[in-house]
């Protein structure tokens, strides 16, 4: 990829973003270039990882190289949906019922362990997510513009999680893994905490803002303009469909599914620096943005059938355009 010059280009104030957050994070580049697709698509972004694989440091690390407003809500088992969305608290002074707005009035909602609360609280961002607006005792009330959701969430076989449903599931953009380390970058971050990095303080770790809502607004419209071929779109429409004729899968990639990874393909292909979309950028976002649409038959998850399996025998299977 390469880096344009000009610091007052979108791009560059982007891409400078992103080595801000790696500044904090060590080795998990496909999941930041996720977060940042997520937000030039305006779309939502999950990331799964084992306990202590930086899942919410990445997002706090994000949203401190961001101007923007940021709550973090720690989802647990007895969290109710009116602590996520807020509530009408009476007021004794006017004699009325007054809206008290909750934690998702933000532009950067962190999601904490989202999969750690019952189904109820989990589809209290449904709405949020889908139509920026949460409804209150019958009223619409819009959200902040920007407004994105990153959810950190363990892997659904660990003790106390809940699996998300499939209406959310299906409202997140980009589903992104957070693996464990290979070794050389385990010792690059112990060697930064053996030199006095502290993870509670970003600020003291050098992190600034480098980019603000004007800038991801600007960028967004470049992405929108991006040139995709109708070879290009027929290519993604055969993707999906051929994730439903998997025999494997009990449920394939809808065209949310295929419209969310022509977004997300222009989305790439201008981060690396190009006005228009090949299938090498298809290919490169098809598993973070469908693997989470695709469900699974039982007997297939029986004989370890894994949805990326699915994907990368799609992705072998259907014929790339010249």
């Amino acid at each position: 990829m390469t880096e344009p010059s000009d610091s007052t280009d979108p791009r560059a104030k982007l891409i400078g973003l992103r080595a801000e957050v790696g500044k904090a994070v060590v080795g998990q580049d496909a999941a930041v270039t996720g977060l940042l697709v997520g937000l030039l698509c305006r779309g939502h972004v999950l990331i799964e990882g084992v306990p202590g694989t930086a899942k919410t440091l990445l997002v706090r690390a994000l949203a401190a190289a961001l101007d923007l407003a940021t709550t973090r809500i720690q989802f647990t088992a007895d969290l109710m949906p009116g602590d996520i969305t807020g509530s009408l608290i009476y007021d004794a002074g006017t004699s009325n019922f007054v809206f008290r707005e909750g934690p998702v009035f933000t532009n950067l909602l962190l999601a904490d362990e989202i999969n750690r609360t019952p189904p109820k609280t989990q589809s209290a961002l449904l709405e949020a997510m889908e139509e920026r607006q949460v409804s209150v005792d019958g009223r619409p009330r819009p959200l902040p513009d920007p407004f994105c959701v990153i959810a950190t969430q363990n892997p659904v076989e660990y003790e106390g999680t809940y699996p998300l449903p499939e209406a959310q599931l299906d409202r997140f953009l980009l589903k992104v893994t957070m693996p464990l380390p290979d070794r050389e970058t385990e010792t690059r971050v112990l060697a930064a905490h053996a030199a006095g990095f502290d993870p509670r303080d970003l600020a003291g770790a050098g992190l600034r803002a480098v980019a603000g809502a004007a800038d991801l607004a600007a960028a967004t419209q470049a992405v929108r303009a991006t040139h995709i071929d109708p070879a290009i779109l027929a290519y993604i429409v055969e993707l999906a469909r051929a994730t439903r004729a998997a025999p494997s899968a009990a449920l394939g990639a809808s065209p949310r599914g295929a419209t969310a990874l022509l977004a997300t393909s222009r989305a790439w292909a201008w981060l690396s620096g190009r006005d228009f979309v090949t299938p090498d950028d298809v290919q490169a976002l098809a598993r973070p943005t469908l693997r989470h649409r695709i469900q699974l038959r039982p007997e297939a998850e029986i004989e370890g059938v894994t949805t990326d399996g699915i994907l990368e025998n799609v992705l072998a299977s259907v014929p790339v355009p010249r």
